[in-house]
């Protein structure tokens, strides 16, 4: 018998196989999650546990990036059309990061009008570097979970390949025991075995793009704000110069 006849044999034997059991010609997730090896369902939970904490990552982040553009526009907008910049930052809302850009700023100012001999150059580098702290503290928080979305990018599919490897060891360990190649013997064990990887798949991809794009908005972020304290650590400096 060739190897095409011998393949067609196995192939025609499954299907009577498949038909006798109910003649399912779809793939049911939960029974292969079911059927896989222990090591295998192991993986698979991992792989599943760190989806579903990327998703909770990506919808947190979106509402988080889009509450606090909120709370610092309109903090900016009211700031700029203020005429005592004192006194509307201690009456405003203070829960936004370019409140806390201009709380660091008003701090630094005030310390250094106590002095008696205030270096103007002085003031102005330690105003900018104090607003500049604020910016990259803000940023770091706003980004601090992105780091999960890249391992799981990166790592999701080589641990899903660990799981698709074993099982398929496994199918193989079963053809030895049972003295049967056919692919009624070896399909399902091989199916469970590439469902692990078809699961890291599920989780990387998502976390990959997810990562990309929160990644292009912590940065912009940082740039509006950073534009923003560039603009109140101007304000300040005329503000000196007038005095």
């Amino acid at each position: 018998m060739t190897i095409l006849a011998h393949l067609a044999a196995s192939a025609h034997s499954a299907l009577n196989a498949l038909a006798s059991a109910g003649g399912s010609r779809h793939l049911n997730p939960v029974q292969l999650f079911l059927d896989a090896d222990i090591v295998v369902q192991l993986v698979m939970t991992g792989l599943l546990l760190a989806s579903v904490w990327v998703w909770t990552i990506i919808f947190s982040f979106n509402m988080r990036v889009a509450a606090e553009s909120r709370r610092c526009r309109s903090y900016e907008e009211g700031l700029w059309k203020s005429q005592n910049i004192e006194a509307y930052h201690a009456d405003a809302s203070t829960n936004s990061a370019s409140a806390r850009v201009v709380g660091a700023a008003l701090a630094e100012w005030r310390r250094s009008a106590q002095a008696k001999h205030a270096d103007l150059e002085g003031v102005r580098q330690r105003l900018a570097a104090a607003m500049n702290g604020v910016v990259e503290q803000e940023s770091d928080d706003l980004g601090e979970r992105l780091n999960f979305l890249a391992s799981v990018g990166s790592a999701a599919p080589f641990i899903g390949l660990f799981g698709t490897v074993w099982g398929i060891m496994n199918s193989f360990f079963q053809i030895g025991q049972q003295q049967n190649s056919s692919l009624a013997v070896v399909a399902p064990g091989i199916s469970e075995a590439l469902f692990a990887t078809a699961i890291g798949l599920f989780a990387a991809i998502p976390a990959v793009i997810a990562y990309n794009r929160f990644g292009h908005q912590v940065n912009g972020f940082e740039a509006r704000l950073q534009r923003f304290a560039d603009r109140f650590h101007a304000t300040l400096s005329r503000r000196m110069e007038s005095d």
